[in-house]
């Protein structure tokens, strides 16, 4: 088949390098303009000799003819940030599919992975979907769920789990669209969630907060954006943890909430409310990773003050 990849970063690439192995012809590339780093989906695009657009905005009466061109079979859609028209996803002669990391209608938008494990979920998982004008809203193709792991971070479960599930899962849906043997099922909408994307404000570690949700919130955002915390005024991310509840008042006696209380080996062990979050690796604001123990705070200093 001819396939249109619209896209970005390593899953975009990863995408285009599966259709390719396969013997299907990339017809077009499709990534938004980089903001630092290069896109890899861009450089592996350009390097296939595929004509490869970065067009502004995919409303662009430029960008609708370029997916003209192509002459595609499908579109597919694989991690992508910008709005997509329905006028651009009905070009392709079998139209358009996309991938979104969860078990939709739960957890639409863009952070849905951090949310589930932000909330505690114990599964999560990916669809393949047929995309409309409303974010992650139309008629779902295929689910695969997974479980979340009590370590589970935002990394072991996008990269060891749904990562190489989803691009097999893009492919098993384009092989079905194309034989016209593709399911389209409405998202059932009282069981359906939206929650937008993990900033500044949402990754605030509050230490009078029960130690699970910390515990949660640290690995929701790990490795990006860090959940974090202050000390004198600056930001410290943190990142590998793990937790201890407390069983009794004489564990905390005297402890503070946000109070570092242990260091052992390259761990701090830090008190919030309900137990203890033993830290691993920490980075100041515009800094690199550490071990905790490297962060230069003492045995009695608070946090989030």
């Amino acid at each position: 088949m001819r396939v249109a990849i619209i896209g970005q970063q390593d899953f975009g690439k990863a995408t285009l390098e599966a259709f390719l192995a396969r013997g299907d012809e990339v017809a077009a590339v499709f990534c938004a303009p980089e903001k630092g780093r290069p896109d890899p989906l861009r450089l592996a695009g350009e390097a296939a000799g595929i004509p490869t657009h970065q067009f502004p905005k995919l409303t662009d009466p430029e960008a609708l003819e370029a997916l003209r061109a192509a002459r595609a079979d499908i579109g597919v859609m694989a991690y992508v940030t910008q709005f997509v028209p329905q006028d651009f996803c009905n070009i392709p002669k079998f139209g358009t599919i996309q991938f979104h990391p969860s078990l939709l209608p739960l957890h639409r938008g863009a952070s849905s992975m951090s949310w589930s494990i932000i909330l505690g979920r114990q599964e999560t998982g990916f669809s393949i979907f047929r995309p409309t004008d409303g974010l992650d809203e139309g008629p779902v193709m295929l689910t695969r769920a997974v479980r979340i792991e009590p370590e589970d971070t935002l990394g072991s479960l996008y990269f060891g789990k749904i990562f190489p599930m989803g691009i097999a899962g893009l492919i098993e849906v384009a092989d079905m669209v194309v034989a016209g043997k593709a399911p389209a099922i409405a998202q059932y909408e009282p069981n359906a969630g939206y929650e937008g994307i993990i900033r500044e404000a949402e990754s605030q570690i509050h230490w009078a907060t029960h130690v699970d949700q910390t515990f949660n919130l640290i690995r929701g955002c790990n490795p990006a954006p860090g959940a974090w915390t202050t000390h004198d005024g600056k930001k410290l991310f943190l990142f590998e943890s793990t937790k201890r509840i407390a069983r009794t008042f004489a564990e905390v006696k005297g402890r503070k909430i946000g109070q570092v209380v242990a260091q052992a080996g390259s761990s701090l062990t830090i008190h919030g409310q309900g137990g203890f979050i033993e830290v691993h690796r920490v980075r100041w604001d515009g800094g690199k990773k550490i071990a905790a123990a490297e962060a230069g705070l003492q045995v009695g200093t608070i946090l989030g003050g």
